[in-house]
């Protein structure tokens, strides 16, 4: 993306006063990103899309200028998110735009790597299509690790290096998606080396993704091409990856949550910003209605002691920088365009008017431009594809042992991606293997919804909390089976053959009713309704989860990745109990 002559030749003119402004903010605080200052009684004077001149703006003013008095308010670029999964919000990219806008989003970095296990490269470009047509900034990375892992799961696609190289060439794509596969990358996998190469060689970006700790793989993966990481969640972990010269992507999402954790490095260790950032990864409808979007993130670093000039630093300029825009995004300055909020309190980051791209997006509680619809093909809404119907015996694990067995659980954790190994020792009855609710041990299998092979795996996981009833998703990272957990292998089949019949989703069951239902019929990953309507499903969603017995804060999400076997310890996929710290299969009954 670039300004052209053209557009350079009419900012020129504006500045020398050789022409007037499309449009001017009068009156405003400018807050600089660049020196950390701000400027009282500045205006702002926009033409053909991009910032002409700041300063006393009346020489600028014409018959046909459209000005903006902002009395006062701050001025401020654009909240840029540096990483986001859109599908995360189960909703559209239209949808996912009228929700982050009028929040102050004006551009996103998205890697939709969940369509990408799901229809490949063309579910990529479908969502990049819809993204092109939006007021939104929408640029893609493409997806690196698709499938996640080529030995322990399976997906509805696969994405070569010849994918990698086709999808850059695309206007807007800004590099490489997370690169998720650490263990390929650091011990020289062809496909991994391959990828990383060509986004290089195209003067892209190769974004991170390194929850390992051990000093030399980090160094491995560094020294691989690998440039920043927004798995940080300690602030050791975030201080030898700034030292490393990493860009560390501080995240605050629905349910992984680390600006407390991390503010601390630049609050009390006073670590130069440059190669920091905030970004979202993955949130959800009510955390846009209730909280809100990047601001919400920006707020929290406020609220851990960051100056809000630094805050603001994180969500604009950074990024832009990160992915080499910052010739042309991220501040207010002559010469890029004009993606500009103003507010009444930078520490209450709600904008009131939001411009993009010189035009005025959003004002006075309601949007001022049309977002047009894009429509999915129907191939997009037939993604669950399973062998049969399914019965409660479809989720019963079988065992050659009598009287007892000693098992490996799945335990996770709230608010945190990563899992705990632990073990049991459960009964076994008639060739069963049995769930024990009392210990909080509950059945969980992993179903293949792409290829209709039947292929079906068990395990037991632990720190859910489900008392009764089941709940089944097809939104399971990143292959994006179909999982189901529960108390009652009746309410399982229930729920599973409920996302089969509609196409995707999350549903919770219980006493064979189904109590919540979100459904998904896009790629079975997102709505194809307003964000009002799936935010009042997930509510609902929410409350079916609490009846089920579940007390943790937001189950689903921490549901969601409980079959991504690239974060550690331990996980579902179709094929089986992974061990992501071995990164190998390894069985589930435990062979004393």
């Amino acid at each position: 993306m670039s300004i052209s002559q053209t557009q350079r030749k009419i900012l020129a003119a504006t500045a020398m006063g050789k022409q007037t402004a499309e449009l001017i903010i009068k009156n405003g605080t400018l807050v600089n990103v660049h020196t950390n200052e701000q400027f009282p009684h500045t205006d702002i004077a926009v033409t053909a899309g991009c910032i002409a001149y700041i300063g006393d703006a009346d020489h600028l003013n014409g018959e046909e200028t459209k000005v903006i008095e902002a009395n006062g308010r701050y001025i401020t670029p654009g909240l840029i998110d540096g990483h986001m999964h859109v599908e995360s919000t189960m909703m559209s990219v239209k949808e996912f735009a009228k929700a982050a806008i009028r929040q102050g989003t004006t551009t996103i970095f998205m890697d939709p790597h969940e369509i990408a296990n799901v229809f490949g490269l063309e579910g990529v470009k479908w969502m990049h299509e819809e993204g092109q047509q939006l007021p939104l900034r929408v640029f893609t990375t493409i997806p690196s690790c698709v499938p996640a892992t080529s030995h322990l799961e399976d997906s509805g696609a696969e994405l070569t290096v010849e994918h990698i190289k086709e999808g850059l060439q695309w206007e807007n794509t800004a590099g490489l998606g997370e690169v998720m596969n650490f263990p390929g990358v650091i011990h020289g996998d062809e496909k991994m080396a391959g990828e990383i190469d060509a986004t290089i060689q195209q003067g892209k970006t190769v974004t991170g993704h390194m929850p390992a700790e051990d000093p030399c793989m980090l160094q491995a993966y560094i020294a691989s091409g690998v440039t920043s990481c927004h798995e940080t969640v300690t602030r050791e972990q975030a201080l030898e990856k700034l030292r490393l010269g990493m860009h560390v992507m501080i995240r605050e999402g629905s349910a992984w949550q680390d600006v407390k954790q991390l503010a601390p490095v630049i609050t009390e260790d006073h670590m130069p910003t440059d190669h920091m950032s905030l970004i979202t990864d993955d949130v959800y409808p009510q955390t846009l209605i209730q909280k809100g979007h990047l601001n919400h993130v920006v707020r929290r670093a406020i609220e851990e002691g960051i100056s809000p000039f630094t805050a603001l630093k994180l969500a604009t300029i950074n990024i832009a920088n990160y992915f080499n825009y910052g010739d042309t995004l991220g501040s207010i300055a002559p010469g890029k365009y004009a993606d500009i909020l103003l507010m009444d309190s930078l520490e209450e980051m709600k904008p009131s008017t939001v411009v993009i791209n010189g035009e005025v997006v959003f004002d006075d509680g309601d949007y001022q431009v049309p977002f047009p619809a894009y429509e999915y093909p129907l191939k997009a809404k037939q993604s669950v594809h399973i062998k049969h119907k399914l019965t409660a015996e479809d989720f019963m694990p079988a065992s050659k042992k009598s009287g007892k067995t000693s098992v490996q659980v799945i335990e996770v954790i709230e608010n945190n991606a990563r899992t705990v190994k632990n073990q049991a020792e459960l009964p076994v009855e008639d060739g069963v293997i049995q769930a024990d609710p009392d210990q909080d041990i509950i059945r969980l299998s992993c179903i293949d919804r792409h290829h209709s092979s039947g292929q079906t795996s068990h395990g037991f996981t632990k720190g859910f909390h489900l008392k009764r009833g089941a709940v089944a998703s097809t939104v399971a990272h990143d292959s994006h089976n179909l999982i189901v957990m529960g108390v009652s292998e009746t309410d399982m089949a229930v729920a599973a053959n409920l996302l089969a019949e509609q196409g995707g989703g999350m549903a919770a069951v219980m006493d064979g009713k189904v109590i919540a239902n979100v459904p998904m019929p896009i790629a079975g990953l997102m709505s194809d309704q307003p964000l009002e309507t799936v935010a009042h499903q997930v509510e609902k969603l929410d409350a079916a989860w609490k009846e089920l017995g579940c007390t943790i804060h937001a189950p689903f999400m921490t549901f969601s990745l409980i079959a991504l076997p690239v974060i550690p310890s331990l996980r579902i996929t179709n094929r089986g109990i992974a061990d992501v710290d071995a990164f190998q299969l390894t069985p589930l009954e435990i062979n004393e």
